[in-house]
Parts: C-alpha cells; sequence; structure tokens
C-alpha cells in the first residue's frame, strides 16, 4: 500500500490525551489538560439552548450568523478601540485550531518561512508542515521567557511570509509587553510579513497586566489576523467556536480555505458566544481575578513541596522546575511517575518543543474547582513525604 501523509502520519497522539488517558487509568486528578471542571455562565448556556429550540437548526452562514460576527466586531471596539467592519473582518470558525489552521492555509505558500515561538503549542508545526512551508523556531527561554531580539532580527529574511504569536502564551504563560509588541511590528513592516496572532486567552491576564493585541500597533491593522476563542473566554471548551479579526485582504482567502475545512458551526452556539460577548465588563474582570485566585492557590501549594514555581502572568497554566525536588528524571517520567503514585497529572513541558527539549519543566492546569485543586496539594503532599 502506498504510503500515508507523511506529516501526520508520523505524529503521535497528542499529549494531553495520552496524559488525559493515564489519568483516568489511575483515577488520578486531571490537571494536565486545558479545560475546566466547571461548565461557563449559566446565562450564556442558557441562550444557546434557547437558540437551538427556537430554531433555525439548518446551515448558517458560511462567515457565522450575523449576532456573533456583529459581536465580535464590538467586542473589538470595547476592550481594544478597533474599528472593525463585521461584514469585511470577522468570520466564525469551528474553534480557535480551525482559526490558525484556515489562517495558515490561507496565508502560506510552498516554501513560505514562518517564524514560531518555542515551547509552542502542538498543533502549530504540523499544520505549517503540512502546507509544504518552512517552520523557523525561536526559543524563549525559561524563567523568564525573554524576547531574544537578535535572534529575531537574525531570523526575519525576504523569505519570511509571518510570524505566530500567541500571547497570552501557553504554555510559558507569558504575556507580551507593549515594547516587545512594538519591536515585533517593526519586524513584521520591514519585511513585509503578517502576523497570525493567537490571543485566546485575552481575558486570562492578572496581576494588572494588560493584554495588548499586535493588531492595535501603528502599521499592524492591516498585517495581523486575530484569533478569539468562546471556549478561553467562557469556559465553555467543549463548544468549539472561534473567529477571526482581520482586513479584508487577509481575510478572505483565509474564507476561503475555511470554507473547505469545516464551513460552519452551530449556529445556536454561535448566539451563545455573542450574548457572552455582550456580558458586562465586571463578569471579565471577575473571570479573571477568579483564575488568579486559583493560580495562587495552587502556586503556593506547589512551592510548599518545593518545587520551583515560574511566574504566570496569563493563560490557564502554571509551569514548575522539578530539579530543587531532587527527582531524577525527565519531565516525562516525572509526569508519568506522578500520575501514576501520586494520582495527580500534569503535562511535560518538553511536548512542546521541537528539538533540544527543556526537560526539568512541567505544567500544571489551575482552572479546576478549589477543593480539586487542594485535593491534588494534598495527593502530592501524601506522595513526596512517602519518600
Amino acid at each position: 500500500m502506498k504510503p500515508v501523509n507523511r506529516v501526520f502520519g508520523a505524529l503521535g497522539t497528542t499529549v494531553f490525551e495520552v496524559m488525559s488517558s493515564l489519568a483516568r487509568e489511575h483515577g488520578a486528578i486531571n490537571l494536565g489538560q486545558g479545560f475546566p471542571d466547571e461548565d461557563g455562565p449559566e446565562d450564556v448556556r442558557r441562550a444557546a439552548a434557547e437558540a437551538i429550540m427556537a430554531g433555525p437548526n439548518q446551515y448558517p452562514p458560511m462567515m457565522g450568523v450575523p449576532e456573533l460576527r456583529q459581536a465580535v466586531a464590538a467586542h473589538n471596539k470595547r476592550f481594544y478601540g478597533l474599528d472593525v467592519d463585521w461584514q469585511r473582518e470577522t468570520m466564525v470558525t469551528s474553534g480557535a485550531t480551525e482559526a490558525l489552521a484556515a489562517c495558515l492555509m490561507g496565508m502560506l505558500n510552498p516554501g513560505d518561512e514562518v517564524i514560531l515561538f518555542e515551547p509552542l503549542y502542538d498543533s502549530y508545526l504540523p499544520i505549517v508542515r503540512s502546507l509544504r512551508a518552512i517552520p523557523r523556531l525561536v526559543r524563549l527561554e525559561p524563567p523568564d521567557w525573554a524576547l531574544p531580539r537578535k535572534v529575531l532580527e537574525e531570523t526575519f529574511n525576504e523569505r519570511t511570509r509571518a510570524i505566530l504569536i500567541n500571547s497570552p502564551m501557553n504554555p510559558a504563560a507569558k504575556v507580551f509587553d507593549a515594547e516587545e509588541l512594538a519591536f515585533l511590528a517593526a519586524l513584521v513592516e520591514r519585511h513585509d510579513a503578517v502576523a497570525i496572532c493567537d490571543e485566546v486567552y485575552e481575558h486570562l491576564v492578572f496581576d494588572g497586566l494588560k493584554h495588548v493585541p499586535l493588531m492595535t500597533l501603528p502599521g499592524m491593522r492591516e498585517r495581523c489576523l486575530r484569533i478569539g476563542s468562546a471556549g478561553k473566554s467562557f469556559a465553555l471548551t467543549g463548544w468549539k467556536v472561534g473567529w477571526v479579526t482581520a482586513a479584508p485582504r487577509l481575510l478572505e482567502p483565509v474564507a476561503k480555505a475555511h470554507q473547505f475545512i469545516t464551513f460552519t458551526t452551530p449556529p445556536n452556539l454561535q448566539k451563545g458566544a455573542a450574548f457572552g460577548l455582550g456580558k458586562q465588563d465586571a463578569y471579565f474582570a471577575d473571570f479573571a481575578a477568579g483564575q488568579q485566585r486559583k493560580r495562587d492557590l495552587l502556586s503556593d501549594g506547589l512551592r510548599r513541596l518545593g518545587f520551583g514555581v515560574l511566574d504566570t502572568a496569563g493563560t490557564y497554566f502554571v509551569s514548575a522546575d522539578v530539579r530543587p525536588l531532587g527527582i531524577n528524571g525527565t519531565d516525562v517520567d516525572v509526569c508519568r511517575h506522578l500520575t501514576r503514585h501520586a494520582k495527580v497529572a500534569a503535562v511535560p513541558v518538553s511536548a512542546f518543543y521541537e528539538s533540544a527539549k527543556v526537560e526539568h519543566l512541567i505544567r500544571f492546569c489551575f482552572c479546576k474547582k478549589d477543593a480539586v485543586l487542594e485535593e491534588a496539594v494534598d495527593r502530592l503532599a501524601r506522595f513526596f513525604a512517602r519518600g
């Protein structure tokens, strides 16, 4: 039999599913995969439920229902001062991963170079390589994940078509600041590139920091594709509702890719997401404050146990250095061992690297009930007490 696709045929199962399966097998608390253990706001869910009963439940417009596209445009204006034409500059996708795929498909030709920051979300590389584009990896180093400016200047060149920026960043939990974004904007403009901006955690920024979309910087309005997510903004990850905001010149080819990936997304979930984007500012502030409190609960517990806990400026995740504990083995070994014997599952950060992996960090998800986080810390404490 002739061989299957070289990119996808060579891939293993995603680390999130591997660790979730291991957690189920051993009855472990799953702090690996990034999903909340409580559903999002009742009024948002109710809006979706009422929409499914009211109908229609047939194919909605390919670009998304008007209610959600208008809400996305209004959200851009309300939070970031962006004037967006909802009819020409917004599109709904079946989750942010589909949005990423459509953006990359719409922007890239074979041989184009794409700059990616490492550690990176695991879907980026397979999509880029399946398009026969060339990934150029730029590493951010723990513990502060500083932007390596000289390396970036050397990596950008005449073949650079795009840079993919994830801020707030998974798994590093870094939030790019205005100075870093201005540096990136200058490189994008100088090299006539575009920026695909994965901003799904835009409402999960902590400690008084502010999320600044690259699209708001001078010269970037026509060069950015900005991706958002109802799953992350409303703790409804199973809905798989995302969206893209971009200038018409960029959005048109992305929409043509989208029409042959998923074409559309359930209309009732789109209407529920539209309702959510219209919620009062207090919802978004309280949501971030609640997750910050959970971050602190878990981080403080891990520090008491001897982990080296890295700063978490945003996202659902905290990374911890296992070296102070004197545990032998790689991060993969540690995660498997803790899942089997401490009954707490985390994700090895090495899974977010292509090569020369960082193997001393493990990532915990804190978007769980307080009682679950407290029990996870207690289980780890009992495990380490046993030696």
